[in-house]
């Protein structure tokens, strides 16, 4: 599993995928954040919080997830290398998460750099360092399940297909129904308790929870098991098509 890990990750990091995603990702949040006016930047919010890092970064998950997972086994499969990966002492389940620890690692790295603005918030705070700690680091481990999930997602996407484009519009459908779909599909009815259940379901509730500060068991066993489902169904569908 390691050597898929670190293979998938020199490839990420050897050519400009990985850059490309990481950089475009904090250009899209620190921009929002300090440049463009609107609810989202620090200036013209006048509170020194980070609604705007934790309200956008899903947003934009459900591109960067996709992106970085497309190619994972639809490449493999499009250039006919996924019979001579099957070759070596690996299994598909070891293949699998393999792939997915790695994208997962790039989308924790492009997490990483927004420590800065933590930095940046809490000395422009008055007094400085007036700044809700507990709810920063519940937000980064919101965000970091997050990206776990949606890796799941993208990974499975791409082990439905040849075509890496279809695997990312289909990774970016799936990330957006289970984040936001359930609320949207209850919106248009009478909030009825199967439906509130319901709504209940997708990522957006367990992860607003999780940004508030509020780290409770429930949201992350969620998070996990999410998780372990989707790369689970991903070996179960490679094993099938192998």
């Amino acid at each position: 599993m390691f050597t898929i890990y670190r293979h998938e990750i020199r490839s990420y990091f050897s050519t400009p995928t990985g850059y490309i995603a990481v950089g475009l990702y904090l250009l899209a949040v620190w921009l929002f954040m300090w440049v463009i006016p609107g609810s989202y930047n620090v200036f013209d919010n006048g509170y020194a919080q980070f609604d705007g890092l934790f309200s956008l970064s899903p947003w934009l998950f459900m591109l960067l997830c996709p992106a970085l997972t497309m190619r994972l086994i639809a490449e493999e499969r499009q250039s006919r290398t996924w019979d001579l990966l099957l070759t070596r002492p690996l299994s598909v389940r070891q293949i699998v998460f393999g792939k997915f620890l790695a994208s997962w690692s790039v989308c924790l790295i492009a997490l990483l750099p927004n420590v800065l603005s933590y930095f940046a918030v809490s000395y422009l705070a008055q007094p400085q360092g007036n700044v809700d700690g507990g709810a920063f680091v519940g937000g980064m481990i919101g965000l970091a399940a997050l990206a776990a999930v949606n890796c799941s997602v993208g990974l499975f996407a791409s082990s439905l297909t040849k075509s890496q484009i279809v695997a990312f519009i289909l990774a970016a459908a799936l990330c957006f129904t289970l984040f936001y779909g359930f609320d949207l599909v209850c919106s248009f009815f009478d909030t009825g308790s199967f439906l509130s259940q319901l709504a209940g379901m997708g990522f957006h509730e367990h992860y607003k929870s999780i940004s508030r500060g509020v780290i409770v068991g429930g949201d992350m066993l969620y998070f996990l098991l999410l998780t372990l489902f989707f790369c689970v169904l991903t070996v179960w569908q490679a094993n099938r098509r192998s």
